[in-house]
């Protein structure tokens, strides 16, 4: 009798102990692996295009009264860094509470593809873009600016993958570009379309080659969720081949038809899943992205609804 009794309030401590902890394990793996829930939601700036256009700070104010924390800088009609210096933009950022965290910069000089026109701005004529640097042709000067701005990343947004030769010579600026970086004391990522995903010569498809054919130490990717998942990639599976080559996230999301870009949480991204592998992934920073959102009503469901998923 005695040795059922203590093994009766053994079993009914380690109950208690139990349901003590679940809930704290419940809610660890529920809500991502905890490091996520840490971190604070960045917004990636081309969501507000238009609006950055016409009043930087005004837009930025809006930002952070919503609750973003950081931001990623992309192109402007006004040129430079939203007509400011990196210095000044850097000053115009934390002087309101956000962190600017990395910027966008092509791989070679703009180009529309075939078939496609520049979007309207709301007086209904299609936007300027100025000349804008490119990697190709001006990474050091784009290096020397993020440094200037202490950023932690330089970004390709995008560059020419069609073909083999196309591939290889994007291959060529992403290692020198990593190299320029690493000496600037920050780090350099390539954010992906779905076009990435596609067969070039040889059945390999662009994004397999800038993995395989790149230094894992110099050249990272920035996953945009979306884009993967129109493309059929599952964002963990890649995480688990390459662990630790995805600091960088665009948190979208996209419609079952696979073509509609959607309010974050609305569409068919597993976002909770795949948060759950950010330690994999290496996970550094995180930005909400809706091509050229129609509102701030847009990016503050995409912010309440993803902050359902990551606490």
């Amino acid at each position: 009798m005695r040795d059922n009794r203590r093994g009766f309030i053994k079993k009914a401590g380690a109950l208690a102990a139990g349901s003590l902890i679940l809930p704290y394990l419940s809610k660890a793996s529920g809500l991502t692996d905890m490091f996520a829930a840490e971190k604070p939601v960045g917004i990636q700036l081309f969501t507000v295009f238009e609006k950055m256009n016409n009043d930087p700070k005004a837009t930025l104010e809006k930002i952070a009264s919503i609750g973003y924390k950081e931001v990623e800088s992309a192109f402007s009609t006004r040129g430079g860094y939203y007509g400011y210096t990196p210095k000044e933009f850097k000053k115009v950022v934390e002087d309101l509470g956000l962190k600017w965290r990395a910027h966008h910069a092509l791989g070679a000089p703009f180009k529309l593809p075939p078939g496609r026109k520049l979007p309207t701005g709301s007086d209904g004529k299609p936007i300027t873009i100025p000349t804008m640097k490119n990697l190709r042709d001006n990474y050091q000067q784009l290096v020397d600016d993020a440094a200037e701005a202490q950023l932690s990343f330089l970004v390709c947004a995008s560059t020419p993958v069609g073909t083999m030769e196309e591939v290889k010579n994007s291959i060529e600026v992403f290692q020198k570009t990593g190299e320029a970086s690493k000496k600037a004391g920050i780090e350099f990522a390539y954010h992906n379309h779905a076009t990435e995903f596609d067969p070039v010569e040889g059945g390999k498809t662009a994004y397999e080659l800038v993995l395989s054919q790149t230094d894992k130490d110099l050249v990272k990717m920035e996953l945009d969720l979306a884009w993967a998942t129109k493309a059929g990639k599952d964002p963990v599976a890649l995480f688990k081949e390459h662990p630790g080559r995805f600091p960088l996230w665009h948190v979208k999301d996209i419609k079952k038809d696979l073509q509609t870009i959607t309010e974050v949480g609305t569409g068919v991204v597993e976002f909770k899943r795949i948060f759950e592998a950010s330690k994999i992934a290496g996970l550094k920073y995180f930005f909400v992205e809706y091509d050229l959102a129609p509102s701030f009503d847009t990016i503050d469901l995409c912010y309440s609804n993803l902050k359902k998923v990551i606490g």
